[in-house]
């Protein structure tokens, strides 16, 4: 299955920010075709300093969520 995950939540919501990211990897461990589609704040997510900054209640920090969305060769457009 092909998925497109979009997302415009930024560093505000720290939570709601890393769920694009969370969700892509859990579809690409399932065997699915994922991409993430950053639109908004959800843009700056993408600048290494703030991807450092934001931890997600619950999940580990944002960059190393990010590292694994890499692993899985995850397309994300802004």
């Amino acid at each position: 299955m092909k998925v497109l995950i979009k997302s415009a939540w930024g560093s505000d919501e720290s939570t709601k920010a890393c769920f694009a990211f969370l969700h892509a990897n859990a579809f690409a461990e399932a065997g699915h075709e994922v991409r993430i589609f950053l639109l908004g704040e959800a843009v700056n997510l993408m600048k290494s300093e703030l991807s450092q900054s934001v931890t997600p209640v619950g999940w580990p920090p944002l960059s190393e969520i990010m590292g694994k969305t890499i692993d899985h060769k995850i397309a994300i457009s802004v």
